[in-house]
């Protein structure tokens, strides 16, 4: 071992012997706190971060998948409940092409066109259309998943079979599950698009026979069969929707009027969701001239002479019948256009129109003396469009409220206020009570480390002082010994011995002792661990 490093290990021994118990245990305990403090530090800095290497994985594939990374010693972790695989950020790479490779991906066997890719020569039509029917569903369940807020998304299609012996089939359908993140929901427009996009990627598949589902398990589009129940409640939502809109602008306008917490507006809407379309001809007469005329006039005229002939395949004559005289025949034929004015209009009727409209405003009788009644019903009907040939009705009243609740509510949140105040303040009054502690603690952890420093020094210096004591009583000592005579020390001897510095130094160690007992009982204790080791 280096004479330097011998050096400063006995020093830190002597120096540890010299502590106290206390000092010794509170040594040991900060150095195990100081390793444990840098073992933890490594560990954290050298621990890898993880990536994912594949997400939304089938639990079969999880397990080829889990059992590859195994055989291969490589560090994974597990999330998402086992459908999210995770390695160290640096391999993931290498490690989605090492799995591509062997054909484990999820993306080459479990979902999408990687399905067919095992199909051999000798698959039967059945397996081939089971495969392609697979294949397809995974590839729309990849790219519904891509939009936002859907993490995960299961379809299911229904294809018909199709064969030359029947001139019509059925049409295709389709059911889509989707989950969405926690706190999100797909907006109508989301869905709508959900629905376009699975219907145009499927052959004879319309858009009204798809499904769309939620994982809670509701509908967010059906298909036309199964319709009426969810019509239902989406005409009922849009019913709420506009009645609260309507309700919450009204109880907006006369808050400002009678204060907030003074008037309550109940509305109740009827609303027409029927589809209607209208076609109408009209023809109208300009009272112009004719754009244009056509007469065909047709006239005979006979001169009285007898007429006779041949008639049949005999060559008979016919005889004549012996009248004579003459005849005029005159017809006329005319047409005349109109120049009319013919219109054609179809109209189709949104649904969501507004067939019948009641208002409910109360006001609080304390406060609906200082307003004038009417003035709030003419502003109320105005607001919302009233229309007396349809029905609607609106009726402001006032009458004194039940504040019992109100003021409970009141006091109860006053007080919560104030518990929340006082634990506040409690919270911080704790707070800088412990960082004022940790300052204290630490100041006084400071000065007493400067006065232990400061009493080392001192007795370190006392002990320099002691051992040139103990020199000077050594050398002192050893002359007497060589001046001695035999049978005792002379008188004049013995005086000078004690007027000598060993004498004075003897002097100055009892006064040490008196004065500082501590310091040099813990001197002398470092001096027999000293000659013990």
């Amino acid at each position: 071992m280096p004479p330097v490093v011998s050096g400063l290990l006995g020093k830190g021994g002597r120096m540890f012997s010299s502590f106290t118990v206390g000092q010794k245990v509170v040594s040991v305990v900060g150095v195990l706190g100081l390793l444990f403090g840098a073992y933890f530090f490594m560990s954290w800095a050298t621990k890898p971060t993880y990536a994912p290497l594949f997400t939304n994985v089938a639990p079969a594939d999880a397990s080829a998948i889990v059992d590859q990374l195994n055989a291969a010693g490589t560090p994974y972790q597990l999330a998402n409940g086992g459908t999210t695989i995770l390695v160290p950020q640096s391999m993931v790479y290498d490690t989605r092409i090492a799995m591509s490779g062997k054909g484990i991906a999820p993306s080459s066997s479990s979902s999408g066109w990687g399905i067919l890719d095992k199909q051999g020569i000798t698959t039967s039509k059945f397996q081939q259309d089971v495969g392609y029917r697979r294949a397809l569903e995974g590839e729309l369940a990849r790219t519904v998943q891509g939009i936002d807020g859907v993490t995960t998304a299961v379809v299911h299609l229904a294809l018909p079979e199709k064969t030359v012996f029947t001139k019509q089939s059925d049409s295709a359908k389709a059911s889509v599950l989707v989950d969405t993140a926690p706190g999100t929901s797909l907006t109508s427009g989301q869905v709508q698009a959900i629905v376009n996009l699975v219907s145009s990627a499927v052959e004879n598949l319309k858009p009204d026979q798809v499904t769309v589902a939620d994982s809670s398990g509701k509908t967010l589009s059906a298909s036309a069969e199964s319709s009426a129940g969810t019509a239902a409640d989406n005409r009922a939502q849009q019913t709420r929707e506009y009645e609260t809109r309507v309700a919450s602008d009204l109880q907006a306008m006369i808050d400002r009027v009678v204060g907030p917490g003074h008037s309550e507006v109940r509305l109740s809407a009827d609303l027409d969701f029927d589809a209607t379309k209208t076609t109408s001809e009209t023809f109208t007469d300009p009272g112009t001239k004719p754009s244009a005329t056509t007469t065909t006039t047709e006239k005979f005229t006979g001169n009285g002479a007898a007429v006779g002939g041949v008639l049949g395949p005999d060559n008979q004559a016919v005889p004549n019948n012996g009248t004579n005289g003459t005849g005029n025949y005159e017809k006329t034929t005319g047409t005349q256009n109109n120049p009319l004015n013919r219109v054609v209009e179809e109209r189709t009727s949104a649904p969501g129109a507004v067939r019948k409209l009641n208002v409910a405003v109360l006001l609080d009788a304390k406060t609906a003396t200082a307003v004038n009644t009417a003035q709030i019903e003419a502003l109320v009907s105005s607001a919302v469009g009233l229309n007396t040939e349809r029905g609607d009705t609106v009726v402001v009243d006032a009458l004194p409220f039940d504040e019992t609740a109100a003021n409970a509510a009141a006091e109860e949140l006053a007080a919560a206020k104030k518990a929340e105040a006082a634990a506040k303040r409690n919270s911080m009054i704790f707070t800088g009570a412990k960082y004022l502690g940790g300052a204290l603690l630490l100041l006084m952890l400071f000065l007493w480390g400067r006065r232990k420093m400061a009493r080392m020094s001192r007795v370190a210096e006392d002990r320099r002082e002691i051992e040139a004591l103990q020199r000077a009583l050594a050398a002192q000592q050893a002359e007497a010994e060589l001046t001695a005579v035999p049978g005792g020390v002379a008188a004049g001897a013995y005086g000078e011995l004690a007027a000598s510095p060993a004498a004075d130094a003897r002097h100055d160690v009892g006064d040490l002792v008196k004065t500082q007992p501590d310091e040099v009982a813990q001197l002398l204790r470092g001096w027999l661990a000293d000659r013990r080791s």
